[in-house]
């Protein structure tokens, strides 16, 4: 029995048989198509979200890599820091040596 558009039954017209192998045919490949195209998307999705794990993880590992390099230059910034400390220190020490050498002083430093 088939449906009416009003919802009541009626009789289905015969059929040979052919036509409903054929609608099902039609209806099995639709249906495999799209479920071919579903798993076609699925897997571009996939490789997608693969390519991006792969790219997180490489920004992850370069940031390591600049955060190192970094505190290695603010280390060695500190350490030029203390030398230059030192020296102007030294310098300090030798121009008042002679200032008061050149003023006659008694060299008391």
């Amino acid at each position: 029995m088939a449906h009416s558009p009003s919802g009541s039954r009626s009789a289905a017209p015969p059929s040979t048989g052919d036509e409903a192998f054929t609608d099902a045919a039609a209806e099995d490949g639709g249906d495999s198509k799209l479920s071919e195209l579903l798993f076609d998307v699925s897997q571009q999705v996939q490789v997608g979200l693969q390519n991006m794990l792969k790219m997180s993880s490489e920004i992850a590992r370069c940031d390591s890599e600049i955060e190192a390099e970094v505190e290695r230059a603010r280390d060695a910034v500190a350490e030029k820091s203390r030398a230059l400390d030192v020296d102007r220190e030294r310098v300090q020490k030798a121009a008042l040596a002679a200032l008061d050498i050149l003023s006659g002083g008694r060299g008391a430093i």
